[in-house]
């Protein structure tokens, strides 16, 4: 269970950053990055903050609506374009720099920054530490993984108003059935990453690799 035993380990401000949507065929990735000051750790839904993929989205939504209120926040986003120019591990750990710089602290800087996964972004005005599974360990990582992932399920629910062939409404993006079968029968959209196979198959060969089996 997330706590704040990493964060306690320092006497400054520490904040949390994660990413959230590196693995989708569309969309963004999309980072955040969390401060909870002192005061707000005794609140009640605090309590309730862990690892956004065993949240529902109604819980989800709920915890984006405290955290936003009462925590020190930034969020950014990479599109698909430059995720396909830089690749999607570049452009992950740009989103984790850019979420750090458009969070509104009055701290010239966080003394520390604890980001989820093994990698760490070059460019942070503030010392780092990588923490694996960090979302599962840290309540700072893991409020960041609420607003990243609330923030981009919300965009992909958007663009599958625009988009409704696909079932980004329920996958967001991910290569389910629905996003691979949507590919095969009405194409790629301006959404879509170019440079991950099932669609770099598409253009390729005009079906996805599920698409060219299933006409085997």
């Amino acid at each position: 269970m997330a706590d704040f035993s990493l964060e306690d380990e320092y006497d400054g401000p520490v904040c949390g950053i994660d990413e959230v949507g590196r693995g989708p065929l569309a969309g963004p990735v999309v980072a955040a990055c969390v401060y909870i000051p002192p005061v707000v750790r005794s609140m009640a839904f605090v309590n309730d903050i862990r690892d956004s993929k065993k949240l529902s989205f109604r819980k989800l939504e709920a915890l984006y609506s405290e955290i936003t209120q009462h925590c020190l926040y930034g969020v950014a986003r990479i599109e698909p374009e430059e995720i396909d120019r830089i690749n999607i591990l570049q452009a992950s750990l740009k989103a984790m720099e850019e979420a750090y710089k458009n969070t509104q602290s009055p701290c010239s800087s966080f003394q520390l920054a604890l980001i989820d996964g093994n990698k760490i972004p070059a460019h942070l005005p503030c010392s780092a530490r990588a923490v694996v599974k960090g979302d599962s360990l840290s309540k700072s990582i893991a409020a960041a993984s609420i607003v990243a992932k609330y923030t981009r399920d919300k965009i992909m629910h958007t663009l599958a108003q625009e988009h409704p062939y696909y079932g980004w409404e329920s996958n967001v993006g991910y290569p389910a059935k629905a996003h691979l079968d949507g590919i095969d029968a009405h194409g790629i959209t301006p959404h879509h990453r170019k440079s991950y196979a099932p669609v770099k198959n598409f253009i390729a060969y005009g079906a996805t690799r599920k698409g060219r089996a299933d006409a085997a």
